[in-house]
């Protein structure tokens, strides 16, 4: 295939050779044309890593709403709640985070300080399927992540955090002009793309696929009198980072009844400008399919995730329909699966242990992740921020207190407030902290407050 492999400078491109696979990309572990019906993030875990060329992604908002597809249309039964919450999630995403990526870890406690634990559950949930996304994706290949205002502050933060801010490539703005016109503020009436490359000079971007026309009145003659004299006039010009595209109207024939469902003509223009003929293209929220069928009708290979199971009807159904005369073949088969495929990558994790035997000690590792989760990593006493090695086991109240082992009476120190609080109470914690002005957890200094105690932080 001619493949077209931007430099990263501006004005500079590959000259059309050959596209194969870099050194380091990866043996796909899937066939094309699948769609897992799955939570994608154990499938995301079982895809090989650098095998993917361009990412769409057009995840849930945290839009604090709820979505459900009109009685009647295909969707029917597709519904979520666009609410997130922190018991929602595993807690060993939060301790995994730490781990990997101390820069996510900070965007994410940032978000929690900023605005609440529900931002943070939300952008926990993204932060370990963003990671997932960026070590299946090839050293040359892009992702674009679809997302509105609501959150896409945070969400390039994670995506800087994860990718680097020098492979920032653009924010595009998809301006839908058929917006509901509100009386108190200015009309929403946009969604933001997020474009980032894994590599800063290598990526795809294909400027003669997407070319949009000249301003009215632009002539080869006008074109060759300023400055252009014996140069052919091109085809059009470099599109600007504003897309204009109205959205899809409940009477469009494109319509499925899926509530998210973005316009086909999007998603194509995404996959032509982001990937080359013969690439893989991965949607890990693949919904109705849009990406998928964009990325079947420009010639593309790709896989697809929903957790929805009215995604298969309607996948294979819009893929039937799909005009693909063009590309002279038959009409694609859909394959479907329900389970991860097994990584065979070199860098694969080695296969989970049998599990020990659940150890009926508080001490134990199942116990240690929950507190982590619902502590965000901080320490109960002093409030900083630790990776779940350097915890230990506390009880709230004491057991020579009467103090249990239940959960509820756990929590999680670092060793300086665990040999500082001993035998004692929290409350006893916190007042040793204050004497040494030693830094104290939010929890802390409410109670401190209570007592009358003057904040010695503040001159």
């Amino acid at each position: 295939q001619q493949g077209n492999r931007a430099t990263g400078q501006q004005g500079n491109r590959a000259t059309g050779q050959q596209s194969s696979l870099s050194q380091n990309d990866g043996d796909i572990n899937w066939e094309n044309r699948t769609l897992f019906i799955s939570d994608n993030l154990p499938i995301l875990r079982g895809l090989n890593s650098a095998t993917v060329d361009l990412i769409y992604l057009d995840p849930p908002f945290n839009s604090k709403r709820q979505y459900q597809a009109l009685e009647g249309t295909e969707a029917e039964g597709q519904m979520f709640d666009d609410t997130w919450k922190w018991t929602d999630l595993d807690v060993k995403w939060l301790s995994e985070i730490d781990n990997h990526n101390e820069a996510l870890s900070a965007v994410i406690r940032a978000a929690r300080l900023a605005q609440n634990e529900r931002t943070a559950a939300y952008l926990t949930m993204m932060g370990v399927r963003l990671l997932e996304l960026h070590r299946v994706l090839k050293q040359t290949g892009s992702i674009y992540l679809h997302c509105d205002p609501t959150a896409s502050h945070y969400l390039k933060a994670s995506l800087d955090a994860i990718f680097g801010k020098d492979n920032f490539r653009n924010e595009l703005v998809w301006f839908y002009k058929n917006a509901s016109r509100g009386k108190k503020q200015w009309a929403r009436s946009h969604d933001i793309l997020l474009w980032y490359s894994k590599d800063i000079r290598k990526y795809t971007f294909n400027r003669e696929a997407v070319l949009i026309p000249f301003e009215s009145g632009m002539t080869a003659w006008r074109y060759s009198k300023g400055g252009q004299a014996g140069k052919p006039m091109p085809k059009g010009k470099t599109p600007d980072d504003v897309i204009t595209m109205p959205s899809l109207n409940t009477m469009d024939k494109e319509r499925t009844g899926w509530t998210t469902q973005k316009p086909l003509a999007l998603l194509k223009r995404v996959i032509q400008a982001g990937s080359n003929e013969g690439d893989v293209v991965l949607d890990p929220f693949a919904g109705c399919a849009t990406c998928c069928v964009a990325a079947e009708m420009e010639g593309r290979q790709w896989v697809g995730i929903e957790a929805c199971e009215e995604a298969t009807k309607i996948t294979r159904r819009r893929l039937n329909e799909a005009d693909l005369g063009s590309l002279g073949r038959s009409k694609p088969r859909v394959i479907i699966k329900r389970s991860a495929p097994r990584r065979t990558d070199a860098d694969a994790p080695p296969p989970e242990k049998t599990k020990p035997k659940r150890t009926t000690s508080y001490k134990n590792p199942e116990n240690l992740q929950i507190l982590y989760g619902k502590q965000f990593g901080d320490c109960k006493g002093c409030g900083g921020h630790y990776q779940v090695k350097d915890f230990h086991h506390d009880h709230i109240h004491p057991r020579s207190k009467d103090g249990g082992d239940e959960i509820e009476n756990l929590q999680l120190l670092c060793g300086n407030c665990n040999s500082t609080k001993g035998n004692r109470d929290m409350e006893r914690l916190w007042e040793l902290l204050y004497e040494r002005e030693s830094p104290i957890s939010p929890a802390g200094w409410k109670y401190l407050r209570q007592r009358g105690c003057k904040d010695w932080r503040i001159a």
